[in-house]
């Protein structure tokens, strides 16, 4: 039953995605949607990295020994200046994991 639920989440992903990106096809979206659909990637993400960075075991979190803040911010500062995705990635993991086993070790 799991293999199943796997198996068609996946064909449901991979079609809604083909609809959209094979060219052949005549699924056009108007420009006011394709416009509104330009915020869902940063939503998602930032759905996803917000409770990793300003929680800790269903709390919030917002102390200056807290090393997911401190990356966090040194891997947006490094985004908007450099735009370098491989830079901003490997450098603020670099610092986090300093952060966390170094500076504010437990």
């Amino acid at each position: 039953m799991i293999m199943l639920s796997i198996l068609a989440m996946a064909a449901l992903v991979f079609l809604s995605r083909y609809l959209f990106l094979e060219p052949k096809l005549p699924v056009r979206l108007r420009p006011s949607l394709q416009r509104l659909l330009r915020y869902s990637g940063p939503a998602v993400l930032t759905a996803i990295w917000a409770p990793i960075v300003f929680t800790h075991d269903k709390l919030l979190w917002l102390d200056r020994t807290n090393p997911y803040i401190w990356a966090a911010l040194l891997a947006g500062f490094l985004a908007w200046k450099t735009k370098n995705v491989l830079l901003t990635t490997v450098v603020s993991m670099a610092v986090f994991l300093l952060l966390n086993l170094v500076v504010f070790r437990a």
